[in-house]
């Protein structure tokens, strides 16, 4: 039986923001119906790997690839990386004053389908969408990330995902700055993606808590631009216990002289 070929490749990748290299070889595989946690201390290079497999302009890949489903997207736009199925929660997402959740909704829907989805069936996925994720009917209509709190924002997020049910998900520390409760429905949000067997996830994460909700198959740590150490679960937790120090530690006496 042959065996299936991966989601997301990242094959040697060296990325750089403003001259500075940040990500110095990442080596990554991900196959269908799995959840990855990419874990690190600050100044890794986990914003810069989330940005650069999205595309992003300001990031620059001066070695290496990225095979998506296959095929090479290391120097698509944004717009197409979207259009082929992935999706970016940003960290810190953007607000944009004068344009209304429902209007933005469904012309990224209309983007990433290259068609126009019929009003009717585009009302039916937000519904269901903003049941899952006990969001209020009149977030709709309030505009996009504008005087929203941070559990909003990333729960605007988490609808855009829903919405548009892409096939692989970046998650760009979505943890960061909510309570309990929003975490949950962030979490609950991902696992509902997930629940399809064609999807995928990447989690960025800094902290162990959301992933007391969303379980990965696998953790890596990021540590000056490279991929350090892969388990599973269970590296999580002995992160949670012990911190970075420890490995840091490590990987220094290991550096050669």
């Amino acid at each position: 039986m042959a065996t299936p070929e991966p989601v997301f490749v990242i094959e040697d990748l060296h990325a750089s923001v403003g001259g500075q290299e940040i990500l110095k070889g990442v080596d990554l595989r991900i196959n269908d119906g799995e959840i990855h946690a990419m874990m690190g201390p600050n100044g890794s290079g986990k914003t810069t790997l989330a940005n650069t497999l999205m595309g992003h302009p300001s990031y620059t890949v001066t070695r290496g690839r990225v095979l998506y489903r296959g095929k090479d997207i290391t120097h698509l736009p944004p717009d197409e990386r979207a259009r082929r199925g992935i999706f970016l929660a940003f960290q810190y997402p953007t607000a944009i004053p004068g344009v209304t959740m429902v209007n933005f909704l469904r012309t990224a829907l209309n983007a990433v389908s290259e068609q126009e989805v019929p009003v009717r069936d585009f009302r039916v996925r937000l519904k269901e969408a903003m049941e899952l994720l006990k969001v209020d009917e009149s977030f709709a209509r309030r505009y996009v990330n504008d005087g929203f709190s941070g559990g909003e924002k990333k729960r605007a997020e988490v609808l855009q995902m829903a919405i548009l049910r892409p096939h692989f998900a970046i998650m760009d520390e979505t943890d960061s700055g909510l309570d309990i409760d929003a975490l949950r429905t962030v979490a609950e949000g991902v696992n509902a993606l997930m629940v399809a067997p064609d999807r995928a996830a990447l989690v960025i994460t800094h902290y162990q808590r959301l992933l007391d909700y969303i379980l990965p198959q696998f953790v890596h740590v990021l540590y000056q631009g490279r991929i350090v150490r892969t388990g599973g679960p269970e590296l999580m937790k002995e992160l949670e216990k012990t911190g970075y120090d420890p490995l840091i530690s490590e990987l220094q006496v290991a550096e050669p002289a």
